[in-house]
Parts: C-alpha cells; structure tokens; sequence
C-alpha cells in the first residue's frame, strides 16, 4: 500500500455537525476495531460533535516477530531503545496519516481542531506525524509507547510543534513496552520545550478506567468544549 493508496478507516460521528476530528492509530497486530469501543466508554457531552477515525495498518513482515505478516504501520527491528529503527516505513506511514488529515481538513475541519492519537507502535507514528505536521493541530495523544527517531525527530519539527499539548500515558506494570520507554520519551521532548502533561497507572500494556477518564478531561480541554 502506499501513501497515496487511502487507508481503510472505522468512522464514527458523535453528533451531526462534526467540527472537530480524532484519527487513533491501533497497535502492532491489531485494527481500528481496537479502539473502537472507546468512543462510547468516554461518555462525551451532547455537545461534543467529533468524527473518531480509527484506520487499519496495512499487512506487512515485522522483523521482530520472525517476518510474519501482520497488521504494522511500520517494521520493528527490536524492542529496546537502542533498536534499528526503519526509518523509511516510518516516514511512509507518516505520509499515510497525512493524507487523512488533509481529507478531514478537506471536508471543513480545521487542522486546529484535529487531535492525533495511538496506542505502542500507533502512538510512536502519532508522536512522529504530529510533532513534524506542517500546520498546527489540536493536540497530540501517546499512549504506552515511545519516541521515534529521537536524535534526528527535533530538526524536523516547525515552532508550533512545542506548543501543541501533548498527552503521555503509560502503565508502571507494562511488560511489553517498560515504563522507562515512556518516561525517557517525555523527558527528551520536555528538554525540547515540547509541553507534555505525564500520566502513569498501575497497569500492564493495556488501557484503564482513570486513563479513559483522563482522556476524557484532556479531550474536552483541547477541543474547548464544555463537559
């Protein structure tokens, strides 16, 4: 698939009249139908008129699991913060997410109102679109995951990246992706001026109930819309 192939995508309206966007990248292995359920399970306000798009990775050999073919927005050489990173898949599937955001701008959404979320390896491609996206956006949100290209993402971001609000969330029992991948992640983009709000719970890989809270909260605050 390539970027200018559209991807397959779950969309949901919370109301007529959308005037705000939420595009949720799934993680390693799985779909948009991951994510989708959460739509309902944070009770927004009547008054929250947001389409979520939750899109599907493309099928592709993931080093890490002995080149079987799974869903993957990118390649994954290893699990460490030191792995080789493919930086090519990378940036083509950044080119993806574009191409979603500029249909949504399309379609009258403005990009000030476009919020990029992932969970693990969709929330590294989140972090990746979103800090170096040409125009602003309303807010960036990294679940569970990482920082790609760290040494070189900083020379890639425009001045409004740092003051886009960003969301970092990460469970202190996550044996898949330790908890010092998330807080070494925050800490650099921190360093970069990047305005990070850091959350932890007692929880493995996964999603709980206070960080859908929190979702919610951040949600309504960076799209201003009342609770």
């Amino acid at each position: 698939m390539t970027a200018n192939t559209p991807l397959d995508a779950i969309v949901t309206d919370t109301a007529p009249g959308v005037d705000a966007a939420v595009i949720w990248l799934h993680g390693l292995g799985a779909d948009g139908h991951d994510f989708a359920p959460i739509v309902e399970q944070l009770q927004l306000p009547a008054s929250a008129a947001i389409r979520f798009i939750f899109p599907h990775a493309p099928m592709r050999p993931v080093t890490l699991n002995q080149g079987y073919v799974m869903p993957a927005w990118f390649d994954l050489h290893g699990l460490s913060l030191d792995s080789r990173e493919d930086e090519a898949g990378l940036f083509a599937a950044r080119d993806q997410i574009e191409a979603l955001i500029a249909r949504e701008c399309d379609n009258g959404i403005d990009s000030r109102r476009i919020v990029l979320a992932g969970f693990s390896q969709g929330g590294a491609l989140a972090l990746l679109t979103g800090l170096t996206h040409a125009e602003p956006l309303a807010g960036i949100m990294a679940l569970s995951t990482w920082l790609p290209l760290r040494e070189t993402i900083f020379t890639q971001m425009p001045p409004h990246a740092r003051q886009t609000p960003l969301l970092m969330a990460h469970g202190a029992q996550d044996d898949v992706l330790p908890i010092a991948f998330g807080r070494q992640s925050a800490t650099r983009l921190e360093q970069a001026g990047v305005a990070v709000e850091w959350h932890e719970y007692p929880m493995a890989h996964a999603v709980c109930a206070q960080e859908i809270a929190d979702i919610r909260h951040w949600l309504l605050r960076v799209l201003n819309t009342a609770a």
